[in-house]
């Protein structure tokens, strides 16, 4: 279906930078899970089962179980403010408007849940865009995650009289940056509580399949990982590369996060360092996966210091990172308010000598 938004003659042609996280529900209820659930995984991107034996499983089991332990794990994390992911992504945006031009309109956005894709798209269009970055806060692709913002917003233009330009970026897991930004975060962290002796990086897991499909996601976390390791001038025996939230019986990628801590620990080994280089804001599987579950997992193994570095966040060196990957995408498009005008007195004079003629 078409949207019937019309074209307002006169309007002046903006650019937009629309920032897209993975989601969250509304409040940590049951009720509100149960939406957030249904629409996440029921993305056939992120479970890559065949609907006819996903969806039945889905809605008669998952659907009635899940919610009430996941909303129990959503209050543990939740803060004044709402959800840790909302209130990161929200502030990165923020932070963002304030380093580009006056002129580049900035929205986030979830592909799941609250301010919704298509509703700020919308919003963006309205508002005169008609040239949009849209910038995934995924590090790293996986078609589990960029690729379906990718796919929310192709199936948005399907939609549009009028399509805006639009521009992807696809990933940045070497972005040199993005990754002096996480070492700054290390490096803060240790100067406050000191160093341990390991520094493990805890990426999201996905099924084995995916990279045996050809998914670049476990190659683009190990080379952050590697990049990283070089730039605080670790050892090779000084870090290591885990995957953590598994979901279902399929093998996914290894060594998992949690088994791998129990067993450093049972190994002698005393404190360590976990960090999340892959989420770029604090969020459930960070704040209460991580420094909830699995550390009361080392400790119960025999780790005495188990210490989490947060996420980027609204670190200022991630913030000037993620307007310079956003600067670096926009080029040809004008985004200063002299050339707009410039170009639209350009336009005026060229409809004077026409009417001249």
């Amino acid at each position: 279906m078409t949207s019937t938004a019309s074209y307002r003659h006169g309007t002046a042609e903006r650019t937009a930078v629309l920032l897209v996280n993975l989601g969250t529900p509304d409040e940590p209820t049951p009720a509100a899970l149960r939406r957030y659930l249904a629409e996440f995984l029921g993305d056939p991107r992120v479970v890559e089962i065949p609907r006819a034996a996903w969806l039945p499983i889905l809605h008669g089991v998952i659907l009635r179980v899940r919610p009430p332990k996941s909303a129990a794990k959503y209050a543990s994390i939740w803060t004044p403010q709402g959800s840790p992911l909302a209130v990161w992504t929200q502030r990165q945006a923020e932070g963002l408007r304030q380093r580009l031009p006056d002129t580049v309109l900035v929205r986030h956005a979830m592909r799941y849940g609250n301010p919704a894709l298509p509703q700020v798209l919308d919003e963006l269009t309205a508002a005169g865009a008609t040239r949009v970055l849209v910038l995934p806060l995924y590090p790293q692709y996986a078609a589990s995650t960029t690729a379906t913002a990718n796919d929310a917003v192709a199936r948005w233009l399907s939609a549009q009289r009028r399509q805006p330009e639009i521009r992807f970026v696809n990933h940045y897991p070497d972005d040199a940056g993005y990754i002096g930004a996480l070492a700054a975060q290390v490096h803060a962290h240790w100067q406050q509580h000191g160093r341990g002796e390991k520094l493990v990086m805890s990426f999201h897991g996905v099924p084995k399949r995916t990279l045996e499909l050809g998914d670049p996601y476990h190659c683009e976390c190990h080379k952050t990982a590697r990049l990283l390791a070089q730039q605080l001038g670790l050892a090779k025996d000084e870090w290591l590369v885990t995957f953590q939230s598994r979901f279902g019986k399929a093998e996914w990628l290894k060594p998992y996060t949690e088994p791998t801590l129990v067993q450093l620990a049972r190994g002698g080994l005393k404190r360590v360092d976990v960090m999340c280089p892959g989420f770029p804001a604090d969020c459930l599987e960070t704040l209460e996966e991580i420094n909830m579950e699995v550390r009361a997992a080392f400790v119960q193994a025999g780790g005495r210091e188990y210490h989490y570095i947060p996420c980027l966040n609204d670190a200022p060196a991630w913030l000037d990172a993620l307007a310079d990957l956003a600067r670096r995408h926009l080029q040809g498009w004008p985004v200063d308010a002299a050339p707009a005008a410039e170009l639209a007195r350009q336009r005026e004079r060229a409809l004077a000598l026409g009417a001249a003629a």
